[in-house]
């Protein structure tokens, strides 16, 4: 049960889908007076195929007028595009592979969303995020969702505990069955609607497409790590480590039949190599760096601290040993071997079900490629 505090206004982040309609309805139940806000954050183009914003605000009117309460719009694209997606884009030139999704978080839903909110007289915000909050100490900590198939504290590792004191999560202890039982009992279409996988507020797009409107291909060799060219890459930005779909690599005469993996990616030769081996050397990491470092109390975790830590959403937690080489940056030794560590990608830290914060992967222990040939 979510503690209410006498006439305290709650804005929920009314997406159109189905969490967010429950988190709405559950704290309706609660006795919670509740307003929605649906969030615009990409012009729309179908240059790049579908986009769903249309469907969206529509389901999101209709999980409103059967709750009967009032749905307001903001557009927040400039925001988005500002702070979000030009990073993002720098990200890719660098020849990294960036999370949008944690940036979108931090700058729009538990910023601009929740300034907006506050500035139409929201005492809080509410969101379907599967989280769960608790304070210690006099600030707000973030905990996984009870439901860990589902749970999404990776993305909002970088959201503070000032940020967190404002927000509730309504469906943060619940199971993903037992919400689309609750949206189906109370009439909303949308219980049975696909979650969202597409980058955060653009959609389900043709990646390669949408990404070359923005930044030009370069298309450059694709070697083995010996050397041979067997190939060629549309552009390095296409391609992520540990990466096997979209190679275009066929029969390689030399080699025996079996999958080819991207090993690692030579920004200054613009080369592209690859290998058959799924545990390949090179795509195994000991090690990480990481920069640009939040942790969600503002304070950086206590030396000796005995730590797990994930390098990608849905990963099993790893033990890991965090030094502190400054206060922007951080070294991980993993207990053991990590696979496909990557550059721009985000590692998030956490002590038993508690998320700590994390950082933007910098550098990994893999082999250098020039020594190799």
């Amino acid at each position: 049960m979510i503690m209410n505090t006498p006439g305290e206004q709650i804005m929920v982040a009314m997406s159109g889908g189905v969490d967010s309609a429950v988190s709405a309805l559950i704290l309706q139940r609660q006795g919670f007076p509740i307003s929605a806000m649906f969030m615009k954050n990409w012009e729309e183009d179908d240059r790049f195929g579908e986009c769903s914003a249309a469907e969206d605000v529509a389901d999101a009117e209709s999980i409103s007028a059967i709750l009967g309460v009032k749905l307001h719009a903001r557009n927040f694209a400039a925001e988005y595009w500002d702070n979000v997606f030009e990073e993002f884009l720098n990200e890719y030139r660098q020849g990294r592979t960036p999370n949008p999704d944690i940036l979108c978080n931090r700058e729009i839903k538990f910023k601009t969303f929740l300034q907006h909110a506050e500035d139409l007289g929201a005492d809080k915000i509410a969101t379907g995020h599967y989280v769960r909050t608790d304070r210690k100490d006099g600030k707000s900590r973030l905990l996984r969702g009870l439901d860990h198939q589902k749970d999404q504290s990776y993305f909002l590792y970088a959201v503070g505990h000032q940020q967190l004191a404002k927000t509730i999560f309504p469906i943060g202890e619940m199971l993903k069955p037992t919400v689309r039982q609750l949206a189906l009992e109370a009439g909303f279409a949308v219980y049975d609607k696909k979650d969202s996988t597409g980058i955060c507020f653009i959609g389900e797009r043709n990646f390669t497409a949408f990404l070359s409107d923005f930044i030009p291909a370069k298309p450059g060799d694709i070697q083995t790590t010996d050397g041979r060219v067997i190939g060629e890459h549309r552009g390095l930005m296409f391609h992520t480590l540990g990466q096997r779909q979209g190679l275009g690599i066929g029969g390689v005469r030399g080699y025996p039949e079996a999958p080819w993996y991207v090993l690692h990616k030579d920004l200054e030769n613009n080369v592209l190599y690859v290998g058959q081996q799924h545990e390949h050397p090179w795509l195994l990491s000991t090690r990480l760096q990481a920069r640009q470092l939040t942790w969600v109390s503002g304070e950086t975790p206590a030396a000796g601290s005995k730590l797990t830590a994930k390098i990608r959403y849905r990963q099993q937690d790893q033990s890991v040993t965090v030094t502190m080489i400054d206060n922007s940056c951080m070294q991980l030794c993993f207990q053991l071997p990590q696979r496909a560590v990557t550059p721009g990608q985000s590692v998030v830290l956490y002590d038993d079900d508690v998320c700590l914060g994390g950082g933007i992967i910098e550098t990994m222990n893999t082999p250098p490629v020039t020594s190799k040939l």
